[in-house]
């Protein structure tokens, strides 16, 4: 049986389970939103029994308001404790009634359980259903002070990993063939001497080494990566605290084969010593 990680996300309405599922999402957990308690072991089995990897980390987000949902949760948990390979965690979510009567003001919603009475009835009345579970809670955040975004910040220190949190990929590529769509910043060197133009080099790639060396050799293709890498270590950690999951930096000349792609090899060389770093070529392959 493969090790298979549960978060149970469940708390106070208006107190940030969408937010959470949002970013479990994109730690790479497999989410599901208001699953009955009572049907939780049986989607554990079908997981077990499927050949995916990707299916080992699960969130699932639940209502339990509901005695007979509370009472089918602890008979699950239950079943659970009896296996090493799944061990459920129950993150709850909280705010002060203050702050959920706010939100509910702010968004316009009725609370589930008082729709045609005033906010802080159905709160309270959640707030006493409720105090079992809290009590069972490995992990409890409190969101009245919390914005969205330090929410997520919470949630990803606590549950996330440095590779799953932020990681930098490099690209090269060919202007010729247009920009990359998804890059967030982009360095054009076709300003750099041409390996192009030396004819033994000419359909090569800046992945081998005397190409490489050649591209590298030039005083302006050093002043240029010691500024960029003066740059660069100042802006990453900026995308990195602004929230972002990756950041992908694009270095383009002018066929995409000699000069960006050992620019992009040796900028992610120098990133990888303090981030996940990948690198990838996306026109080192045409015009051959």
């Amino acid at each position: 049986m493969k090790d298979i990680q549960v978060v149970i996300i469940t708390g106070m309405s208006g107190a940030g389970k969408t937010v959470a599922m949002r970013v479990f999402e994109d730690l790479g957990f497999f989410c599901i939103d208001n699953l009955p308690p009572n049907l939780l072991p049986k989607f554990i089995d079908l997981i077990e029994d499927s050949d995916s990897d990707k299916l080992n980390k699960l969130s699932l987000v639940m209502d339990l308001r509901g005695r007979e949902f509370f009472t089918s949760l602890l008979s699950s948990l239950d079943a659970f404790s009896k296996t090493e390979k799944i061990r459920p965690k129950i993150l709850f979510l909280d705010a002060k009634d203050q702050a959920l009567v706010r939100r509910y003001k702010e968004t316009r919603r009725s609370h589930p359980l008082s729709q045609r009475g005033r906010p802080i009835e159905g709160i309270r009345l959640e707030r006493e259903k409720l105090e079992e579970v809290k009590g069972l809670a490995q992990y409890y955040i409190d969101t009245t002070d919390m914005t969205p975004r330090q929410l997520r910040d919470r949630i990803i220190t606590q549950f996330g990993t440095e590779s799953e949190t932020f990681r930098v990929n490099l690209l090269s590529f060919g202007f010729k063939y247009g920009l990359p769509i998804d890059a967030d910043l982009v360095f054009d060197v076709r300003f750099l001497p041409n390996p192009y133009y030396v004819k033994h080099m000419r359909d090569r790639t800046g992945l081998e080494a005397d190409i490489s060396e050649y591209v590298l050799k030039w005083s302006e293709t050093q002043q240029f990566l010691n500024k960029l890498m003066d740059l660069l270590t100042f802006m990453v950690p900026q995308y990195k605290r602004e929230g972002k999951r990756q950041l992908v930096i694009a270095v383009g000349c002018t066929g995409g084969k000699h000069r960006s792609v050992a620019l992009a090899e040796w900028i992610g060389h120098k990133l990888s010593a303090d981030y996940p770093t990948s690198v990838s070529h996306r026109d080192i392959e045409k015009g051959k």
